[in-house]
């Protein structure tokens, strides 16, 4: 049954011939036509609401391919852009793999010494090369801050280095003084040459975290600093006068090695408290003294960790070591922020994790959170609070003196295992070394906490004083009284003498 235009039906079969059924409608395509009733057919049993169906499924794919189309071409314009940058920092900050062939042949040239000073043949003309060119090309790198790009006030020559204090993990500690002049003012100083292998990276983050904490009577402070020069010592080479000598066939370079990064803090003159304890042991146990002095110390440095952490900035590498002295026990200065991290500058929830699990750290002062779940924070410095206190109570002992190897002290934080009591100690420290180590770390107190109780600590010893002789306590206030009323007697009469 087929319709035409009109409203009556037309039957095919009464309409043609039997053998020229739908042929002579659409002559040469016959498949056509009865493929295209019964799709007819096929969409009016189905209805309208399936053909609304199949129209949205096809609209949504047609957008899936437009989608990912434009997403492609957009993620290919990126890698283009960036292998085109890739080319552009290796053609302009990197020398050649090899030099270009020149018309006499080129031998290889003996070692050169860094402070080999080459004389200019006037005989021979020199011959500028590509290489030579190249080398003077340098992409400034971005700096934390901008006063970081000033250039070099002083060099590694300029220095007189006077004594050694430390050799740390990423730098050796001096007493030092200027050859000429002073620095800011200062004859001495404290002075920190960075290792061989210490990326400009990080002594840029050490120098604005000291930055930050200024002004700070118990944090060693930054006074100067020179890196303009280290920024060559991974990334450039510097070429000085190459040339080429008909005599020799030899090509001669002269390499100036970069200088080191140099911090200049502040004067300390009884250096670190590790060594100031370890030194005066004698004189210090000797004293009846000794737990008032090392209360006083832990105080100063309760205070420095509190201003730290009104900073936002975790320690990360406090220790005995660490801690420089002036004068014991009230002008100690908590130093080294090598390993500190400014956690206002971190936006994750997961800033407190270590980024970086092959960085060197010091096991014995680190809490377990760290080894089970890679995690630090203000408690872990809490927790190495309670490991300095140890140690000044045993005059810089090694935490954990029984166990060698890292595994074994790692294992025994683990379980749960802590420092011995040490020996002498009073129950206050004590009582206040325990709370720093407990377990989970938010039950560790905070710095604000541990300077309220070395404070009440303090307060208490003032109040109480060791007598030897009650008697000869009384017999010094009854000559403290006499000289009293000796001094009234006489300012009495030389009143009434000038009447």
């Amino acid at each position: 049954m087929l319709y035409s235009n009109s409203a009556t039906p037309v039957n095919c079969s009464q309409s043609f011939p039997p053998d020229h059924t739908c042929k002579t409608l659409l002559p040469g395509s016959p498949t056509l036509c009865s493929v295209s009733v019964k799709l007819f057919v096929l969409l009016v049993s189905l209805g309208s609401t399936w053909a609304i169906l199949v129209y949205i499924l096809v609209g949504t794919f047609c957008f899936i391919i437009l989608q990912c189309t434009v997403v492609g071409m957009l993620c290919l314009k990126k890698y283009r852009s960036m292998a085109s940058t890739i080319r552009e920092l290796r053609a302009t900050r990197f020398m050649p793999s090899r030099l270009p062939q020149t018309e006499a042949p080129i031998i290889p040239a003996r070692p050169v010494q860094a402070d080999e000073v080459e004389t200019v043949d006037e005989e021979f003309p020199t011959t500028t090369t590509p290489l030579q060119q190249r080398s003077t090309v340098r992409i400034p790198s971005k700096k934390l801050w901008k006063s970081l790009h000033q250039s070099p006030r002083f060099t590694k020559s300029d220095l007189n280095l006077l004594q050694l204090i430390k050799a740390g993990k990423e730098g050796i500690f001096y007493q030092a003084r200027m050859s000429r002049g002073t620095c800011k003012g200062h004859n001495m100083f404290t002075c920190k040459i960075s290792k061989d292998g210490v990326r400009l990276k990080h002594v840029e983050l050490e120098i604005s975290i000291m930055r930050k904490l200024v002004h700070h009577k118990n944090i060693l402070q930054l006074l100067d600093w020179s890196t303009v020069e280290g920024e060559s010592q991974t990334q450039y080479l510097t070429l000085t006068a190459p040339k080429i000598t008909e005599n020799t066939n030899t090509l001669k370079c002269v390499f100036v090695l970069p200088e080191p990064y140099i911090l200049i803090m502040e004067y300390v003159s009884c250096g670190t408290l590790r060594t100031f304890l370890q030194t005066n042991r004698t004189n210090l146990s000797a004293s009846s003294e000794l737990q008032s002095l090392l209360t006083i110390a832990s105080y100063q440095i309760a205070l420095a960790m509190q201003y730290l952490r009104s900073k936002m900035i975790v320690h990360s590498d406090l220790a005995l070591r660490n801690i420089m002295v002036s004068k014991f026990p009230w002008e100690v200065k908590v130093a080294e922020f090598g390993l500190a991290r400014d956690l206002s500058r971190l936006t994750s929830r997961h800033s407190n994790r270590w980024r970086n699990p092959r960085q060197q750290v010091p096991l014995r002062w680190y809490p377990p959170e760290y080894f089970k779940n890679n995690y630090y924070s203000f408690k872990g410095d809490v927790w190495a609070f309670g490991i300095v206190l140890w140690e000044m109570q045993t005059f810089g002992m090694l935490p954990y003196p029984n166990l060698e190897t890292s595994e074994a002290v790692v294992y025994h934080i683990c379980i749960g295992h802590r420092n011995t009591n040490p020996d002498g100690c009073r129950p206050e420290i004590l009582h206040v070394m325990k709370n720093c180590w407990m377990e989970p770390y938010t039950m560790r107190p905070s710095f604000a906490d541990i300077v309220s109780m070395l404070e009440n600590i303090i307060e208490n010893d003032s109040d109480y004083v060791d007598v030897e002789s009650p008697e000869l306590l009384v017999t010094d206030e009854d000559e403290s009284h006499k000289a009293t009323f000796l001094q009234a007697s006489s300012i009495c009469v030389g009143s009434t003498n000038a009447i």
